[in-house]
């Protein structure tokens, strides 16, 4: 059921450009693109956050950096210290990468260590946290999502858009239910144009992290790529 106005897609859109071959002038495009829409954020790589933020300074639009991205495989010391130079930077939300090879191995310890090492770098700096959900099982999403919910981290993420996979419906039903109504849910990767922008909301998301938020909020369709 598609009950949303265009405006409130696009206050759940975080846009997005990850590309490692992303210039200035793209990173310039994506923040006025973000401006005239509203989004609810500018994501990028943390090279760039300076830039953005300027850009974005006095607006709603917020600054988005991701960190230990797209493999999650940094330690969490390297991690935290990108975290805290893209804050001081401007940075105003973190998207982190969860460790996925510490929670195919079920070392749950390990996992949950390394989110607490970025999750105090980031003080009240909102902090979402990446589950690569299409390389690990149902049971591997329920049991990160309850680390989540209980350390208190502002969203719980399904995909960097650049593995296997991205976000799907029952990934996000799966993941709002288990984190319930006091934490975010982003959806990313593969989002592309209204209808499935809106399947990712009716799902349970209320953040949406894509490249194509232009073509969501004018009725096309955008590119794959981040």
């Amino acid at each position: 059921m598609d009950n949303y106005d265009n405006a409130t897609i696009a206050a759940a859109i975080d846009h997005t450009l990850l590309k490692p071959e992303a210039r200035a002038v793209d990173v310039d495009r994506i923040c006025n693109e973000a401006l005239e829409y509203s989004f609810a954020a500018v994501c990028v790589n943390s090279l760039w956050v300076p830039k953005v933020a300027e850009r974005l300074e006095g607006s709603t639009v917020k600054t988005c950096s991701v960190v230990g991205f797209p493999l999650g495989a940094s330690s969490p010391v390297a991690t935290a210290a990108e975290v805290r130079t893209a804050i001081n930077a401007g940075a105003q939300e973190i998207d982190m990468v969860m460790s996925i090879g510490e929670a195919l191995e079920g070392n749950w310890e390990a996992v949950q260590a390394g989110i607490v090492e970025v999750l105090a770098s980031c003080a009240d700096v909102p902090l979402k946290v990446i589950l690569e959900t299409c390389l690990i099982t149902d049971s591997h999403k329920r049991l990160a999502c309850e680390i989540c919910r209980d350390l208190g981290v502002a969203f719980v993420k399904t995909s960097t858009g650049f593995s296997t996979g991205g976000a799907t419906i029952e990934d996000v039903a799966l993941m709002r239910s288990v984190v319930g109504p006091d934490i975010g849910v982003k959806a990313s990767g593969g989002i592309r144009d209204r209808e499935t922008a809106v399947a990712m909301l009716n799902a349970g998301a209320n953040r949406l992290g894509c490249s194509a938020g232009v073509a969501i909020v004018t009725g096309g369709v955008g590119a794959e790529a981040y």
